[in-house]
């Protein structure tokens, strides 16, 4: 039982991080994609103009960020109702069901994949994004507020260097943190199942150990003889 209480206030916690942590990849996101006038840096390369000095950039998909605000919004969500489910089971004193160990394990595992894969993508991403600008610049984040892109796309490049550097730091704190989720959902259900197994033995020798007297009882009764 101790095991399992610390197991649970570690998933609250990690839940309650998972949240924050999020926020951190969904709000700059949202806001890079809004002043990048619906475009996204994420894999974007470019020349710089000989005419004009201006950064001529050939756009990427735009999932390249729509991918990690999608992984945030699921965290988000994800991570609200456990936080929600955890503290019920903890007020009442309840044990999840095997079915519900067995989810938190499979989601765990599945934001894993989902935030190494956005955190990968960020990073790298705007390295790709970097290693263009700073072939003028000496780095990309003097290159921030910069008027380095043509006026008629309607880009504000101000923020994009703190928004990139925050949604990078969410994204891998996210997925240490999801990690260290499905650690402890992974552990819990390997709990539940000896415990289980253990609850089967027991009541297996006990019936046993009843079989055993009820034999030894007849045997021990004088048997009847009459005609």
């Amino acid at each position: 039982m101790a095991l399992s209480n610390v197991l649970l206030l570690s998933q609250i916690a990690g839940n309650a991080v998972a949240f924050v942590l999020s926020l951190c990849i969904l709000v700059p996101l949202s806001l890079h994609v809004t002043e990048f006038n619906g475009k996204c840096l994420l894999f974007a390369h470019g020349q710089w103009g000989e005419d004009d000095g201006l950064f001529n950039v050939t756009w990427p998909s735009q999932m390249n960020c729509s991918f990690p605000i999608i992984t945030a919004v699921v965290i988000l969500m994800i991570s609200m109702i456990q936080i929600y489910r955890f503290v019920r089971l903890s007020v009442k004193q309840e044990e999840a069901s095997f079915l519900g160990l067995f989810l938190d394990v499979f989601f765990g595992f599945l934001l894993c994949l989902m935030t190494i894969v956005s955190a990968m993508i960020i990073t790298m991403g705007f390295m790709d994004w970097c290693s263009d600008i700073t072939l003028r610049f000496p780095s990309c984040e003097i290159a921030a507020g910069q008027n380095i892109i043509k006026e008629d796309q309607k880009i504000d490049t101000s923020g994009f260097y703190v928004q990139m550097g925050t949604a990078q730091f969410g994204a891998w704190g996210a997925f240490a943190t999801c990690v260290v989720i499905s650690v402890a959902a992974l552990l819990k259900l390997i709990n539940n199942h000896e415990m289980t197994n253990m609850r089967v033995s027991m009541y297996l020798e006990r019936q046993r150990l009843v079989n055993e007297d009820a034999s030894r009882d007849s045997l021990d009764t004088p048997g009847d003889f009459s005609h």
